[in-house]
């Protein structure tokens, strides 16, 4: 049976701990990757201004090829003048940039 792993909810309910060892353990088992940043004390950023290791967890997929999806979740407080389908588009670059 498989599983979603929440990065961003991994990271901080753990403190701190990186999802990676949990990826490479399970990996077989994921179905899906639910993809946010935060920081230790569970607070939600803006991708790149989190703690969560997102460019290393995107690299690791292409490295090792695994096919399941990885969902953009923006639960942050979207700023002003921004919207939510820019903010995505942000978190799209981010990607672009991690595996380049």
């Amino acid at each position: 049976m498989g599983f979603n792993l929440d990065v961003g909810h991994y990271f901080a309910g753990t403190k701190g701990l990186s999802p990676l060892p949990v990826l490479e353990k399970y990996h077989d088992r994921i179905v899906s990757l639910h993809m946010k940043d935060r920081t230790t004390d569970g607070k939600n950023l803006p991708w790149g201004q989190g703690q969560t290791p997102l460019k290393e967890i995107l690299q690791l997929m292409r490295k090792e090829k695994w096919t399941f999806p990885a969902d953009i979740e923006v639960e942050y407080e979207i700023p002003a003048g921004s919207s939510s389908v820019a903010e995505v588009g942000k978190c799209v670059q981010f990607c672009r940039e991690a595996l380049a």
